[in-house]
Protein backbone atom coordinates (compact mmCIF):
# COMPACT_ATOMS: atom_id res chain seq x y z
CA UNK A 1 0.00 0.00 0.00
CA UNK A 2 1.20 3.50 -0.92
CA UNK A 3 1.48 5.57 2.14
CA UNK A 4 0.01 8.67 2.20
CA UNK A 5 2.04 12.04 2.85
CA UNK A 6 1.35 14.95 4.57
CA UNK A 7 2.78 18.49 2.47
CA UNK A 8 5.89 18.24 4.40
CA UNK A 9 6.68 14.41 2.89
CA UNK A 10 6.09 12.84 6.24
CA UNK A 11 3.05 10.27 6.95
CA UNK A 12 -0.63 11.70 7.79
CA UNK A 13 -1.53 11.03 11.35
CA UNK A 14 -4.88 9.87 11.89
CA UNK A 15 -7.21 9.05 14.19
CA UNK A 16 -9.34 5.91 15.05
CA UNK A 17 -10.46 5.77 18.59
CA UNK A 18 -11.97 8.52 20.75
CA UNK A 19 -12.93 8.32 24.35
CA UNK A 20 -13.51 11.25 26.95
CA UNK A 21 -15.06 11.07 30.95
CA UNK A 22 -16.06 15.17 32.14
CA UNK A 23 -18.37 16.68 34.86
CA UNK A 24 -20.98 15.88 32.51
CA UNK A 25 -20.76 12.28 32.20
CA UNK A 26 -18.98 9.22 31.01
CA UNK A 27 -18.19 8.55 27.00
CA UNK A 28 -18.63 10.53 23.96
CA UNK A 29 -22.36 10.20 23.06
CA UNK A 30 -23.45 11.45 26.88
CA UNK A 31 -20.86 14.32 26.43
CA UNK A 32 -21.71 15.37 23.10
CA UNK A 33 -25.67 15.38 24.06
CA UNK A 34 -24.79 17.73 26.95
CA UNK A 35 -22.17 19.71 25.58
CA UNK A 36 -24.08 20.76 22.68
CA UNK A 37 -27.16 21.47 24.64
CA UNK A 38 -25.21 23.77 26.46
CA UNK A 39 -25.47 22.17 29.68
CA UNK A 40 -23.00 22.77 32.22
CA UNK A 41 -21.16 20.27 34.99
CA UNK A 42 -20.12 22.93 37.27
CA UNK A 43 -21.66 22.43 40.88
CA UNK A 44 -21.48 22.90 44.47
CA UNK A 45 -18.64 20.56 45.66
CA UNK A 46 -19.86 17.90 47.76
CA UNK A 47 -16.61 15.54 47.90
CA UNK A 48 -14.86 16.94 51.13
CA UNK A 49 -15.28 20.23 53.32
CA UNK A 50 -15.88 23.30 52.08
CA UNK A 51 -16.23 25.48 54.65
CA UNK A 52 -13.51 28.32 54.74
CA UNK A 53 -12.74 27.70 51.25
CA UNK A 54 -12.82 31.08 48.88
CA UNK A 55 -14.28 28.87 45.97
CA UNK A 56 -16.60 26.05 46.92
CA UNK A 57 -17.32 25.00 43.28
CA UNK A 58 -15.82 22.76 40.41
CA UNK A 59 -16.62 20.44 37.80
CA UNK A 60 -15.49 17.17 40.27
CA UNK A 61 -16.23 13.75 38.23
CA UNK A 62 -18.14 12.02 41.58
CA UNK A 63 -19.70 9.39 39.51
CA UNK A 64 -16.57 7.74 39.87
CA UNK A 65 -14.90 5.93 42.79
CA UNK A 66 -11.94 6.52 44.16
CA UNK A 67 -9.51 6.92 46.90
CA UNK A 68 -7.14 9.64 46.05
CA UNK A 69 -6.08 11.97 43.20
CA UNK A 70 -3.72 9.42 41.43
CA UNK A 71 -6.71 6.27 41.68
CA UNK A 72 -9.07 8.71 40.63
CA UNK A 73 -6.73 9.79 37.19
CA UNK A 74 -5.85 6.28 36.73
CA UNK A 75 -9.77 5.23 36.80
CA UNK A 76 -10.49 7.94 34.56
CA UNK A 77 -8.02 7.20 31.93
CA UNK A 78 -8.89 3.85 31.96
CA UNK A 79 -12.72 4.46 30.95
CA UNK A 80 -11.43 7.15 28.11
CA UNK A 81 -8.68 4.44 27.18
CA UNK A 82 -11.39 1.55 26.78
CA UNK A 83 -13.96 3.85 24.73
CA UNK A 84 -11.33 4.79 22.36
CA UNK A 85 -9.82 1.55 21.79
CA UNK A 86 -13.01 0.01 21.82
CA UNK A 87 -13.69 2.28 18.52
CA UNK A 88 -11.04 1.73 17.03
CA UNK A 89 -11.56 -1.88 16.67
CA UNK A 90 -8.31 -2.38 18.95
CA UNK A 91 -8.58 -5.75 21.46
CA UNK A 92 -8.37 -4.62 24.94
CA UNK A 93 -4.77 -5.75 26.20
CA UNK A 94 -2.89 -6.04 22.96
CA UNK A 95 -2.44 -2.32 21.72
CA UNK A 96 -0.04 -2.30 18.50
CA UNK A 97 2.10 0.61 19.48
CA UNK A 98 3.37 2.88 23.24
CA UNK A 99 0.87 4.71 25.54
CA UNK A 100 1.54 8.84 25.97
CA UNK A 101 -0.11 9.87 29.15
CA UNK A 102 -0.58 13.23 30.27
CA UNK A 103 -1.30 13.65 33.62
CA UNK A 104 -0.75 16.16 37.12
CA UNK A 105 2.13 15.78 39.50
CA UNK A 106 1.58 13.37 42.04
CA UNK A 107 2.27 14.31 45.85
CA UNK A 108 1.12 13.31 48.90
CA UNK A 109 -2.27 14.79 50.23
CA UNK A 110 -3.31 15.95 53.11
CA UNK A 111 -4.96 12.75 54.12
CA UNK A 112 -1.88 10.49 53.30
CA UNK A 113 0.38 13.05 55.15
CA UNK A 114 -2.06 13.49 58.48
CA UNK A 115 -1.94 9.38 58.57
CA UNK A 116 1.72 9.33 57.95
CA UNK A 117 1.92 11.76 60.92
CA UNK A 118 0.01 9.65 63.58
CA UNK A 119 1.98 7.24 63.32
CA UNK A 120 4.52 9.45 65.02
CA UNK A 121 1.45 10.07 67.84
CA UNK A 122 0.91 13.29 66.23
CA UNK A 123 -2.43 14.29 65.43
CA UNK A 124 -3.10 17.96 65.01
CA UNK A 125 0.05 21.18 64.52
CA UNK A 126 1.52 18.75 62.26
CA UNK A 127 5.17 19.99 61.57
CA UNK A 128 7.50 18.26 58.63
CA UNK A 129 9.37 16.87 61.03
CA UNK A 130 6.45 14.91 62.38
CA UNK A 131 5.63 13.06 58.91
CA UNK A 132 9.37 12.55 58.87
CA UNK A 133 9.15 10.67 62.29
CA UNK A 134 5.98 8.80 61.09
CA UNK A 135 7.09 7.80 58.08
CA UNK A 136 10.21 5.99 59.61
CA UNK A 137 7.43 4.37 61.73
CA UNK A 138 5.58 2.34 59.65
CA UNK A 139 5.79 0.66 56.29
CA UNK A 140 3.81 3.47 54.23
CA UNK A 141 5.42 0.69 50.87
CA UNK A 142 1.48 0.81 49.31
CA UNK A 143 1.21 4.17 49.63
CA UNK A 144 4.55 5.31 48.69
CA UNK A 145 3.96 3.34 45.51
CA UNK A 146 0.41 4.73 44.84
CA UNK A 147 1.96 8.45 44.95
CA UNK A 148 4.95 7.11 42.34
CA UNK A 149 4.19 9.42 39.03
CA UNK A 150 4.96 6.31 37.35
CA UNK A 151 2.48 3.75 38.80
CA UNK A 152 -0.45 5.70 37.20
CA UNK A 153 1.04 4.79 33.21
CA UNK A 154 2.15 1.47 35.02
CA UNK A 155 -1.01 0.31 35.54
CA UNK A 156 -2.51 1.94 32.23
CA UNK A 157 0.37 0.32 30.31
CA UNK A 158 -0.86 -3.47 31.99
CA UNK A 159 -4.22 -2.50 31.27
CA UNK A 160 -3.78 -1.67 27.52
CA UNK A 161 -1.03 -3.99 26.82
CA UNK A 162 1.03 -0.99 25.09
CA UNK A 163 4.35 -1.59 23.50
CA UNK A 164 7.75 -0.11 25.23
CA UNK A 165 8.03 1.71 28.44
CA UNK A 166 4.85 4.12 28.83
CA UNK A 167 5.68 8.26 28.54
CA UNK A 168 4.48 10.03 31.45
CA UNK A 169 4.61 13.77 30.31
CA UNK A 170 3.08 16.60 32.87
CA UNK A 171 3.43 20.16 31.23
CA UNK A 172 0.09 22.29 33.05
CA UNK A 173 -2.36 22.96 31.11
CA UNK A 174 -1.23 22.13 27.79
CA UNK A 175 -0.37 18.59 28.97
CA UNK A 176 -3.07 16.75 27.04
CA UNK A 177 -2.10 18.54 23.49
CA UNK A 178 1.88 17.80 24.63
CA UNK A 179 1.01 13.85 24.70
CA UNK A 180 -0.71 14.31 20.95
CA UNK A 181 2.35 16.10 19.52
CA UNK A 182 4.64 13.48 21.07
CA UNK A 183 3.00 10.51 19.88
CA UNK A 184 2.36 12.19 16.29
CA UNK A 185 5.76 12.81 16.02
CA UNK A 186 7.06 9.47 17.00
CA UNK A 187 4.59 7.94 14.04
CA UNK A 188 6.11 10.84 11.70
CA UNK A 189 9.43 9.70 12.45
CA UNK A 190 8.48 6.06 12.13
CA UNK A 191 9.15 4.42 15.34
CA UNK A 192 5.67 3.30 15.20
CA UNK A 193 2.68 2.81 13.78
CA UNK A 194 -0.16 3.36 16.52
CA UNK A 195 0.03 5.20 19.28
CA UNK A 196 -2.75 5.72 22.58
CA UNK A 197 -2.67 9.04 23.81
CA UNK A 198 -4.35 9.48 27.44
CA UNK A 199 -4.45 12.38 29.62
CA UNK A 200 -6.16 12.53 32.37
CA UNK A 201 -6.82 14.99 36.07
CA UNK A 202 -8.47 13.89 38.81
CA UNK A 203 -6.53 16.46 41.80
CA UNK A 204 -9.86 18.45 42.49
CA UNK A 205 -8.93 18.33 46.18
CA UNK A 206 -8.94 21.12 49.25
CA UNK A 207 -4.87 21.64 48.41
CA UNK A 208 -5.67 22.70 44.99
CA UNK A 209 -8.35 25.15 45.77
CA UNK A 210 -6.47 26.60 47.76
CA UNK A 211 -3.55 26.96 46.19
CA UNK A 212 -5.25 28.33 42.66
CA UNK A 213 -7.20 31.19 45.05
CA UNK A 214 -4.01 32.23 46.21
CA UNK A 215 -3.21 32.76 42.83
CA UNK A 216 -6.28 34.49 42.40
CA UNK A 217 -7.24 32.56 39.75
CA UNK A 218 -10.57 30.97 40.44
CA UNK A 219 -14.16 32.15 39.73
CA UNK A 220 -15.62 33.11 43.41
CA UNK A 221 -19.45 33.12 42.05
CA UNK A 222 -19.99 30.29 44.53
CA UNK A 223 -23.67 31.14 44.47
CA UNK A 224 -23.98 30.24 40.54
CA UNK A 225 -22.35 27.31 39.72
CA UNK A 226 -23.61 26.79 36.14
CA UNK A 227 -23.35 30.41 35.41
CA UNK A 228 -19.25 30.64 36.84
CA UNK A 229 -17.38 30.07 33.63
CA UNK A 230 -17.70 32.36 31.73
CA UNK A 231 -15.06 32.55 28.72
CA UNK A 232 -14.16 36.22 27.00
CA UNK A 233 -17.42 37.77 28.44
CA UNK A 234 -16.89 40.91 30.60
CA UNK A 235 -18.13 39.49 33.61
CA UNK A 236 -15.78 36.84 33.84
CA UNK A 237 -13.55 36.27 37.32
CA UNK A 238 -11.45 32.95 36.92
CA UNK A 239 -11.44 29.67 35.78
CA UNK A 240 -13.03 27.01 37.48
CA UNK A 241 -11.55 23.42 38.29
CA UNK A 242 -12.55 20.67 36.92
CA UNK A 243 -11.67 17.07 35.98
CA UNK A 244 -11.46 14.56 33.80
CA UNK A 245 -10.10 12.61 31.18
CA UNK A 246 -9.54 12.43 27.30
CA UNK A 247 -8.35 9.63 24.77
CA UNK A 248 -7.43 9.24 21.36
CA UNK A 249 -6.07 6.11 19.01
CA UNK A 250 -3.74 7.94 16.57
CA UNK A 251 -2.64 5.75 13.54
CA UNK A 252 -0.02 7.09 10.60
CA UNK A 253 -3.28 6.37 7.44
CA UNK A 254 -1.21 3.41 5.97
CA UNK A 255 -1.77 1.42 9.13
CA UNK A 256 -5.21 2.17 9.77
CA UNK A 257 -6.38 1.81 6.11
CA UNK A 258 -4.13 -1.61 6.32
CA UNK A 259 -6.33 -3.13 9.13
CA UNK A 260 -9.66 -1.68 7.82
CA UNK A 261 -9.98 0.96 10.87
CA UNK A 262 -12.43 4.12 10.72
CA UNK A 263 -10.95 7.13 9.86
CA UNK A 264 -12.11 9.91 12.34
CA UNK A 265 -10.18 12.86 11.40
CA UNK A 266 -6.56 14.12 11.32
CA UNK A 267 -3.93 15.83 13.02
CA UNK A 268 -2.61 17.42 10.75
CA UNK A 269 0.12 20.07 12.96
CA UNK A 270 1.13 20.76 16.39
CA UNK A 271 2.64 23.96 17.12
CA UNK A 272 4.48 24.69 20.39
CA UNK A 273 6.26 27.55 22.16
CA UNK A 274 7.45 28.46 25.80
CA UNK A 275 6.47 31.67 27.59
CA UNK A 276 8.38 31.58 30.51
CA UNK A 277 7.04 35.86 31.37
CA UNK A 278 5.21 34.95 33.70
CA UNK A 279 3.61 31.82 36.35
CA UNK A 280 0.41 32.81 35.60
CA UNK A 281 0.27 35.98 33.59
CA UNK A 282 0.53 36.01 29.76
CA UNK A 283 3.26 38.08 28.01
CA UNK A 284 1.58 40.92 27.48
CA UNK A 285 2.68 41.52 23.47
CA UNK A 286 1.09 37.46 22.69
CA UNK A 287 3.89 37.04 21.12
CA UNK A 288 4.26 33.41 22.62
CA UNK A 289 0.31 32.71 21.70
CA UNK A 290 1.04 34.20 18.51
CA UNK A 291 4.06 31.84 17.52
CA UNK A 292 2.07 28.65 18.84
CA UNK A 293 -0.43 29.44 16.87
CA UNK A 294 1.57 29.79 13.85
CA UNK A 295 3.68 26.83 14.24
CA UNK A 296 0.90 24.85 14.48
CA UNK A 297 -0.45 26.48 10.92
CA UNK A 298 3.20 26.05 9.27
CA UNK A 299 3.56 22.64 10.57
CA UNK A 300 0.09 21.40 8.93
CA UNK A 301 1.10 23.38 6.15
CA UNK A 302 -2.21 25.25 5.56
CA UNK A 303 -2.94 29.27 6.03
CA UNK A 304 -5.51 30.97 8.38
CA UNK A 305 -7.66 31.23 5.44
CA UNK A 306 -8.10 27.60 6.06
CA UNK A 307 -9.19 27.25 9.68
CA UNK A 308 -13.02 27.43 10.20
CA UNK A 309 -13.35 26.95 13.89
CA UNK A 310 -10.86 27.88 16.94
CA UNK A 311 -11.66 25.57 20.05
CA UNK A 312 -10.05 27.91 22.63
CA UNK A 313 -8.13 27.52 25.54
CA UNK A 314 -10.99 30.17 26.96
CA UNK A 315 -10.31 29.45 31.14
CA UNK A 316 -12.66 32.65 32.21
CA UNK A 317 -9.51 33.92 33.45
CA UNK A 318 -9.43 37.91 33.05
CA UNK A 319 -6.19 39.07 31.31
CA UNK A 320 -4.97 35.31 29.57
CA UNK A 321 -8.68 35.43 27.74
CA UNK A 322 -7.89 38.99 26.30
CA UNK A 323 -4.39 38.12 25.33
CA UNK A 324 -5.74 35.06 23.77
CA UNK A 325 -7.93 37.08 21.62
CA UNK A 326 -4.91 39.25 20.86
CA UNK A 327 -2.95 36.42 19.89
CA UNK A 328 -5.87 35.05 17.80
CA UNK A 329 -6.28 38.54 16.06
CA UNK A 330 -2.97 38.53 15.15
CA UNK A 331 -2.56 35.44 13.25
CA UNK A 332 -6.35 35.18 11.97
CA UNK A 333 -6.39 39.18 11.17
CA UNK A 334 -9.90 40.10 8.62
CA UNK A 335 -10.05 36.64 8.22
CA UNK A 336 -10.90 35.98 12.36
CA UNK A 337 -15.03 37.43 11.60
CA UNK A 338 -15.48 34.79 9.74
CA UNK A 339 -14.05 32.09 12.37
CA UNK A 340 -16.73 30.49 14.71
CA UNK A 341 -14.43 30.38 18.24
CA UNK A 342 -15.88 28.90 21.47
CA UNK A 343 -14.77 27.54 24.83
CA UNK A 344 -15.82 24.31 26.13
CA UNK A 345 -14.76 25.14 29.44
CA UNK A 346 -18.12 26.85 29.62
CA UNK A 347 -19.70 23.75 30.40
CA UNK A 348 -16.78 21.74 31.56
CA UNK A 349 -14.43 23.57 33.46
CA UNK A 350 -11.25 23.65 33.43
CA UNK A 351 -9.72 19.92 33.23
CA UNK A 352 -5.93 21.31 33.99
CA UNK A 353 -4.06 18.27 32.49
CA UNK A 354 -7.04 16.43 31.01
CA UNK A 355 -8.18 19.56 28.81
CA UNK A 356 -6.05 19.37 25.55
CA UNK A 357 -7.37 15.65 25.41
CA UNK A 358 -11.05 16.38 25.72
CA UNK A 359 -10.47 19.28 24.12
CA UNK A 360 -9.13 18.24 20.73
CA UNK A 361 -11.84 14.68 21.18
CA UNK A 362 -14.63 17.55 21.19
CA UNK A 363 -13.07 19.14 18.35
CA UNK A 364 -13.06 16.19 16.09
CA UNK A 365 -16.68 15.72 17.07
CA UNK A 366 -17.44 19.08 15.80
CA UNK A 367 -15.83 18.56 12.80
CA UNK A 368 -17.41 15.12 12.21
CA UNK A 369 -20.91 16.21 13.79
CA UNK A 370 -21.52 19.29 11.80
CA UNK A 371 -22.20 21.08 15.02
CA UNK A 372 -20.34 24.45 17.11
CA UNK A 373 -20.57 23.66 20.82
CA UNK A 374 -21.65 27.50 22.28
CA UNK A 375 -19.91 29.39 24.57
CA UNK A 376 -22.47 29.61 27.12
CA UNK A 377 -22.85 32.25 30.34
CA UNK A 378 -22.10 34.82 27.32
CA UNK A 379 -24.54 37.67 28.74
CA UNK A 380 -22.11 40.70 28.55
CA UNK A 381 -19.82 40.93 25.89
CA UNK A 382 -16.13 42.11 26.31
CA UNK A 383 -15.48 45.54 23.69
CA UNK A 384 -11.99 44.67 23.97
CA UNK A 385 -12.75 41.03 22.75
CA UNK A 386 -14.30 41.18 19.35
CA UNK A 387 -14.98 37.32 18.44
CA UNK A 388 -17.93 35.40 17.14
CA UNK A 389 -18.01 33.22 20.41
CA UNK A 390 -20.94 31.35 19.24
CA UNK A 391 -22.52 32.44 22.66
CA UNK A 392 -25.02 30.75 24.45
CA UNK A 393 -26.35 28.36 21.64
CA UNK A 394 -24.89 25.22 19.37
CA UNK A 395 -24.71 26.25 15.70
CA UNK A 396 -25.19 23.69 12.70
CA UNK A 397 -21.77 24.57 10.65
CA UNK A 398 -19.37 22.66 7.98
CA UNK A 399 -15.72 22.55 9.56
CA UNK A 400 -13.27 20.69 7.93
CA UNK A 401 -10.26 22.19 9.87
CA UNK A 402 -9.72 23.60 13.31
CA UNK A 403 -7.62 24.96 16.44
CA UNK A 404 -7.45 23.52 19.66
CA UNK A 405 -5.68 25.87 21.56
CA UNK A 406 -3.90 25.05 24.96
CA UNK A 407 -1.77 27.61 26.73
CA UNK A 408 -1.13 26.80 30.51
CA UNK A 409 0.55 28.25 33.80
CA UNK A 410 4.24 28.56 33.53
CA UNK A 411 3.97 29.49 29.75
CA UNK A 412 3.54 25.62 28.30
CA UNK A 413 1.50 26.39 25.08
CA UNK A 414 0.52 23.95 21.96
CA UNK A 415 -1.95 24.28 19.25
CA UNK A 416 -3.12 21.48 17.11
CA UNK A 417 -4.53 21.74 13.87
CA UNK A 418 -7.41 19.37 13.59
CA UNK A 419 -9.17 18.16 10.21
CA UNK A 420 -11.33 16.11 8.19
CA UNK A 421 -10.16 12.47 6.68
CA UNK A 422 -8.25 13.46 3.17
CA UNK A 423 -9.70 12.55 0.48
Amino acid sequence: MTQMKDRHGRPVVVVTGMGVVTSLGQGKQENWAKLTAGQSGIHTITRFPIEGLRTTIAGTVDFVPFENAPDLTTKMAALAGDEAVAEAGIALGAFPGPLFLGMPPVELEWPQRQAIAAASGKTADITYTDILKGAAAKDFSAMQTRFLFGSVSDQLADRFGTKGAPISISTACATGATAIQLAVEAIRRGETGAALVVSADGSANQESLVRFSLLSALSTRNDDPTGAARPFSKDRDGFVMAEGAGALVLESYEHAKARGATILGVVEGCGEMADSFHRTRSSPDGAPIIGCIQNALEDAGVTPADVQYVNAHGTSTPENDKMEYVGLAAVFGEHLAGIAVSSNKSMIGHTLSAAGAIEAVFTLMTINSGVIPPTINHTEADPAIKLDLVPNTARKAKVTRAISSSFGFGGQNVCLVLAAEPT
